[in-house]
């Protein structure tokens, strides 16, 4: 390369480069080399990391990455964001910004057999009208998602699935990944997005566990969890030092013409320096992907990382258009999924777990057992009923389930290896936290700890306050809300408007070894003060008023408009409420009476946290005077953005049928709310017609009521 000789022989001359008068000279001369060496470098990586091919030496490499530093000291103006010396990353981030994502991550279908999978190719065989179409097939991995954002063939954002619509800002995490270009090589786009996946070697776990080892710390459980831990690091130093890759599966948006087959685009993205899976496949049919999936099952154990399936997707993307979406799946993939993995161990007893609203749970404790890449030692057990179901007894040889990040759980026990010795479980009758007599409501499974002092509840009603759908307080976790609790200084989740760093300062968990506050406790204080400003649906749920989760809270800020309006509602009047049925209006009446809650909201608004109901300003008035309900699986968007909808234009969404209801809408699985809805003689409308009221309003529904009796007159 001709830029080569060049760099060897500039790096003597920069690094003594005197301080001459003609600074403005000098500094033009850094800048055209630091230009070429930072191409130099990129060129390097991509060599070293994604090809796995280098051309230079570490020492080589390591002098030109030298000299970069040399010149970006003495010209700290030169450095850029795609600057290799940048990897290590910035200061770490007190928390992680919102990503709205332009084009949403949706998630895989998952098929299991052969059948699911034949269904998969007619379903989308009959929309295009055409039964066989080639498919390409690629491993799945079990990593991390993440979308990169490139402008100028630079990298500038990066970010977490999250919940499909928005995620979290991990970008200068992502900038450590060595296999992640900062900058593009070639032809590329304006902007544009590209799916990846971020992962763990299994080689790389081990080393890094075994560092640990060494160092008496703890072990990580697997290398899925520890790759998705390492990228949500506040300090992005920590996520460089850490053993991640990523491969690049898809592009999302972009502005500018691409190929129009997706083997070729990732073909187009790797010449642009991206990391492609060389284990993509292209098959004629549906015949060669499955014939691929079975030699995938033979050999994924000998890959360095860990697959739980195989991703089929059609080759053309033309046709992903004109698929479409399914809920938030797309038509034009699939994910082929190995069964769960399973395993037999010695469940040694049943302990029983207390949350935050008094409710115990069962649980089981295993002996240690190594279950898809990690070692289980608990597992659910759902609650007594299943316990009994299944015959599940303390001693038995159990078969424990775990399948991708699904919480593993006994399936059920191995009731010919019985020795007699098994004993049948039984619920406590006092509550294991606080003693106090566990009670049964009438027509409810579920036994719960009546009260409300209870040391454990209060521990986990104060972590669950400072959840992301209540107050997200961040860094407000289980172990955090444990030692506020236990240290006297937070014994309601009010208390918390209380803390200072001097009275933090107070409880060794939240000093440094020098005896100063710590960075954390800092990070706590501004998220408390942060959550002021949440809005009353956040607010009432955060409260943990039994039988109200986020849904049922938004409508009871809708309809109470204030913390004062909470108060003052009756069982009678909230049960008017769409959506809220006699339990749940006379749990939050209930709740509103005791004495300390009473007190408890009096001291919220003495912090000044007195929101008032920030819900959706309507668009219009389209929708006006309407109630509209919606069931099932829409196919144009997701049930939550269609009652978003329907709220925007200024109508209100039923969280279950009534004789108020305007209309219900009804897609795919849509069963129970159908059935109420013919007996109360509401219309049910499909999701066409739904499309149509979002557009015309009423007149959409008077419409198609004359279209139905013009064509009944007409025949």
């Amino acid at each position: 390369m001709a830029w080569w000789p060049k760099l060897v022989a500039s790096l003597d001359i920069l690094t003594t480069m005197p301080a001459t008068s003609n600074e403005h000279q000098d500094q033009y001369s850094a800048r055209l080399r630091s230009e070429e060496l930072r191409s130099g470098l990129n060129y390097h990586n991509y060599r070293y990391h994604v090809l796995d091919n280098p051309e230079i030496s570490d020492a080589d490499y390591d002098a030109l990455l030298n000299e970069l530093r040399a010149i970006e000291r003495h010209f700290p103006e030169l450095i850029t964001p795609d600057s290799p010396t940048q990897r290590v990353g910035a200061e770490p981030s007190p928390a992680f910004a919102i990503v709205e994502h332009r084009q949403p991550l949706l998630s895989l279908s998952n098929s299991f057999t052969r059948e699911d999978l034949d269904n998969w190719r007619r379903r989308a065989g009959d929309r295009l009208g055409d039964g066989e179409f080639a498919v390409t097939s690629e491993p799945k991995i079990d990593g991390l998602a993440v979308a990169l954002v490139y402008e100028d063939g630079r990298f500038v954002q990066g970010a977490t699935r999250g919940d499909g619509r928005r995620g979290e800002n991990i970008t200068a995490n992502l900038r450590t990944l060595k296999t992640i270009p900062l900058s593009l090589t070639g032809d590329f786009p304006p902007s544009f997005e590209v799916r990846g996946e971020v992962y763990m070697t299994k080689s790389g776990f081990e080393t890094m566990n075994a560092d640990r080892a060494e160092r008496g710390q703890a072990l990580y459980a697997n290398p899925r969890n520890s790759a998705a831990g390492s990228v949500r690091q506040l300090d992005p130093k920590i996520t460089a030092n850490r053993p991640l890759n990523v491969f690049i599966y898809q592009l999302g948006w972009c502005d500018g013409s691409h190929p129009e087959s997706h083997l070729e685009t990732l073909q187009w993205l790797a010449a642009m320096g991206f990391r492609v899976n060389p284990e993509v496949a292209l098959h004629p049919d549906l015949d060669g992907a499955w014939e691929r999936i079975a030699w995938w099952a033979e050999r994924r154990e000998r890959l360095d990382y860990d697959i739980d399936g195989v991703v089929m997707k059609l080759d053309d993307s033309r046709q992903w258009e004109r698929l479409g979406v399914a809920g938030r799946e797309p038509r034009w993939a699939t994910a082929f999924k190995w069964p769960p993995q399973q395993r037999t161990t010695k469940l040694k007893r049943i302990e029983v777990n207390v949350g935050r609203t008094g409710v115990l749970t069962p649980f089981a404790v295993l002996e240690p057992v190594v279950l898809g890449g990690a070692t289980v030692s608990l597992a659910t057990l759902h609650n007594e009923g299943d316990i009994l179901r299944k015959d599940i007894r303390e001693g038995d040889t159990v078969i424990v389930q775990r399948a991708g990040e699904v919480i593993p759980q006994v399936v059920g026990p191995v009731v010919s290896l019985r020795t007699g010795e098994e004993t049948v479980f039984t619920m406590p009758a006092d509550c294991p936290s606080c003693q106090t007599p566990v009670v049964r409501d009438e027509g409810e499974a579920a036994l719960y700890c009546p009260n409300t002092a209870c040391p454990t509840q209060r521990i986990r009603l104060i972590e669950h306050f400072a959840g992301r759908a209540s107050m997200d307080i961040e860094g407000l976790g289980e172990r955090t809300a444990r030692s506020l609790y236990t240290s006297g200084l937070v014994r309601s989740p009010v208390d918390l408007y209380g803390l200072s760093a001097e009275r933090l300062g107070t409880v060794d968990d939240f000093l440094t070894k020098g005896g100063r506050i710590s960075k954390s406790a800092e990070n706590l204080l501004a998220g408390i003060e942060k959550s002021k400003s949440r809005p009353l649906s956040n607010l009432l749920f955060a409260l943990g008023i039994r039988h109200v989760g986020f849904e049922t809270a938004r409508l009871l800020a809708t309809h109470c408009q204030s913390l004062e309006g909470l108060m003052a509602a009756s069982a009678e009047e909230l049960q008017e409420v769409d959506g809220i049925g006699p339990i749940v209006a006379r749990s939050i009446a209930e709740w509103s009476g005791y004495p300390e809650n009473v007190a408890l909201i009096e001291r919220l608004r003495a912090h000044g946290i007195d929101p008032l109901q920030e819900g959706p300003v309507a668009a219009s008035d389209l929708l006006a005077g309407m109630t509209m309900v919606v069931t099932g699986t829409l196919e144009s968007m997701s049930r939550e953005t269609a009652e978003d909808r329907i709220r925007e234009l200024g109508g209100k969404v039923g969280g279950g049928v009534t004789k108020s209801t305007t209309a219900l809408v009804v897609g795919a699985g849509g069963g129970s709310k159908r059935t109420k809805a013919e007996k109360l003689g509401v219309r049910t409308i499909d999701e066409d017609l739904f499309l149509r009221v979002l557009q015309e309003g009423a007149a959409a529904l008077e419409l198609t009521a004359q279209e139905t009796l013009a064509s009944i007159l007409e025949a």
